[in-house]
């Protein structure tokens, strides 16, 4: 007898690619704050390492590089990049892995402008729950300590760092809707830009040991690289929802390797505005499939982002 589709072999493997990723992505704010380098050093060099490693991984990174609006959503990439490892060295993993996933408040902002897509007044409930859970976030920041010196910089870059992924993440729908289909080979070249445009200010290089450089080709080469190559495999048998959901576990566990390896404390405010966030994000996912599955889209209509 087979097995029903989604307990067959091949999609269980395709959850287990998808939690690889969000497994892989969680250990950005542990190793950033591991590297000696400052926050535009490793945003730099994190970027060239991951700019070889990603055509070199994944074939569809290397196509689609001459078309213009690749490297516009390219851009934005670039500059969620360098924003989020800055934030990370200035304050909690915490802080800036929770900000940068108020990205969907901004989608909601940007779509009907960008994408011509509809804002609907259920969607106000959300962006209520967000708006709380970031205000926690910003009113239970933590002191200054070593691995979060400047709290209230780092805050305010994480969530330029969530308009800019919401940027990248319209601009990837919009490839996909315009049919080029060049979201590695934009995710490969932001990468490109933040190293070029990034190095002159990195430049020079400090005197760096080798657990610096091994940490630095972890980010490049697995936690960008070899993360992207997962999640590209997993999305092929996982739903949109699921596998949006199951890349929530990123945001849960950036933290904790944080506190594990360095002792960061984050504090309460910070983690319930956090699970505020997620929650909002996840519930808001929920609704959309349900609606998705109850009224199907008319055509020629894009439906929600």
């Amino acid at each position: 007898m087979p097995l029903p589709a989604e307990t067959s072999p091949t999609a269980v493997a395709s959850r287990l690619h998808v939690l690889a990723a969000a497994l892989l992505f969680s250990t950005g704010g542990a190793a950033i704050k591991a590297c000696s380098f400052d926050g535009l050093q490793v945003a730099s060099l994190r970027s060239g390492i991951a700019a070889l490693a990603l055509p070199l991984l994944l074939g569809a990174a290397r196509r689609g590089w001459g078309r213009p609006r690749t490297w516009l959503v390219g851009v934005a990439y670039a500059a969620t990049l360098v924003l989020f490892v800055t934030s990370t060295k200035l304050t909690t993993a915490a802080n800036a892995i929770f900000l940068q996933s108020t990205a969907p408040l901004w989608i909601l902002v940007l779509a009907p402008w960008l994408l011509a897509e509809r804002f609907r007044g259920r969607d106000l409930a959300f962006l209520g729950v967000a708006a709380a859970g970031l205000t926690a976030l910003f009113a239970g920041s933590a002191p200054p300590s070593a691995t979060a010196p400047d709290p209230a910089t780092g805050n305010l870059l994480a969530l330029a760092s969530s308009v800019t992924w919401a940027l990248t993440i319209v601009g990837l729908r919009w490839l996909e809707r315009s049919g080029e289909r060049g979201g590695l080979a934009a995710a490969a070249a932001g990468n490109l830009v933040a190293f070029v445009v990034v190095l002159p200010w990195a430049w020079p290089l400090p005197a760096a040991g080798a657990l610096d450089w091994l940490t630095l080709g972890w980010l490049g080469l697995f936690q960008i690289g070899l993360a992207y190559l997962f999640l590209t495999r997993g999305l092929g048998g996982v739903p949109a929802l699921e596998a949006s959901l199951l890349l929530l576990v990123e945001p849960v566990l950036n933290p904790l390797w944080t506190w594990l390896v360095h002792g960061e404390n984050p504090g309460g405010w910070p983690l319930a505005g956090g699970a505020l966030v997620l929650a909002a994000v996840a519930a808001r996912a929920l609704l959309i499939d349900a609606r998705a599955n109850v009224t199907p889209p008319a055509a020629g209509k894009p439906r929600g982002p």
